[in-house]
């Protein structure tokens, strides 16, 4: 069943992806017009973004159904869930699949390889690397309305010197609607004294609105949030199965995946497809070029990430290791008049483009 190697990693950016730090290396003379490369295999990237909520409540919450009507927060907690799962896919050096490629003696063509040694492009140096996936960033916890200088400015000099919660609470909900009312004012433009223009207006509407906002936080309690986000690793082997990628505790967020105190994020593989062989005009299936360029005919999987019994992140991806090797004849690329060019997949080992210039 558990069939997927796991490494977990806590930074996309230490990954071995195979677009990293590329190198031009030129067949000659001295390397005797051969070149070593190795092609990637398709890594799986599980990003867990961890939410930790923070519930704290208010000074006066035993008054919020009396003066405003609002069911407040009457216990603290502190818990954590997954809010989302993004899967993306990654190229890593697969240490089976080295080659050397030898060119016709007296040529120069070039290949771009990356700091995995893993293909590029051959003849073409115009290669730009994919923008790297869009995934979610960890937000600190922010400080609440309470702890803003709005809050200072609502609590009057009375409330600070009364010694009763219930009096606090009553001065409270009295200065509410006091702010309530002034807002109202400006708006109708019935104030004693107007804000001079509409950039006024709009400064003191919304220091009005934060002071309204601390007060009833005084009454209803605050939540406060902040993200963690860890990136894990799997390489899928080319069977269906299922693994526990990460752990995520709701009282510790994230933890080690051997912790049994936090909850699995699973990932399930499913094959789709298998690479294949091309085939000739008889539908015969081609044979390997003698000292051909390999590359990758990649498969496909289907990938699904699930937490507490529910799917929450999928992706469809070609998948190196679910396909097969195949090649192209060298002799294309040193061809004196129209040189060929190829570029490569950096996640497959698939041939994205192949042409001449």
């Amino acid at each position: 069943m558990n069939r997927i190697l796991l490494a977990l990693l806590f930074s996309a950016a230490t990954m071995g992806v195979c677009a990293q730090s590329a190198q031009k290396f030129t067949a000659n003379k001295m390397n005797e017009y051969g070149l070593v490369y190795t092609l990637p295999k398709t890594a799986v990237n599980v990003t867990v973004e961890a939410l930790r909520t923070v519930k704290t409540p208010g000074e006066f919450r035993l008054y919020s159904k009396k003066y405003l009507n609002i069911d407040p927060i009457l216990e603290p907690s502190d818990m954590w869930s997954v809010k989302s799962v993004t899967l993306t896919t990654a190229g890593i050096s697969d240490g089976d699949e080295s080659y050397l490629v030898q060119f016709k003696s007296g040529s120069s063509p070039f290949m771009i390889l990356d700091g995995n040694n893993c293909p590029l492009t051959v003849n073409d140096e115009d290669y730009t690397p994919a923008p790297a996936p869009t995934l979610p960033q960890a937000e600190a916890t922010k400080p609440s309305i309470l702890q803003t200088a709005a809050a200072a400015q609502a609590v009057t000099a009375e409330m600070l010197q009364s010694q009763s919660t219930a009096k606090r609470a009553q001065l409270a909900a009295a200065k509410i609607y006091e702010l309530r009312q002034s807002r109202n004012d400006i708006i109708s433009g019935n104030a004693d004294q107007m804000p001079a223009d509409g950039e006024a207006m709009k400064l003191a509407l919304d220091n009005l609105e934060k002071q309204e906002a601390a007060l009833t936080a005084m009454f209803t309690g605050t939540v406060q949030t902040a993200t963690a986000v860890r990136t894990y690793q799997v390489v899928p082997q080319a069977a269906d199965g299922k693994t526990i990628v990460a752990r995520v505790s709701a009282t510790e967020g994230p933890v080690d995946v051997t912790d049994l105190s936090g909850m699995p994020v699973y990932l399930e593989t499913r094959v789709v497809a298998k690479g294949s062989l091309p085939v000739n005009d008889k539908g015969e299936e081609k044979k390997f070029p003698k000292g051909g360029l390999a590359y990758c005919i990649p498969g496909e999987g289907v990938f699904t990430a699930s937490f507490n019994g529910r799917e929450i992140a999928s992706l469809n991806a070609d998948i190196a290791q679910f396909g097969i090797v195949f090649g192209i004849d060298p002799a294309i690329f040193t061809d004196k008049k129209t040189p060929a060019y190829v570029i490569f997949d950096p996640v497959t080992g698939a041939v994205r483009e192949i042409g001449s210039k």
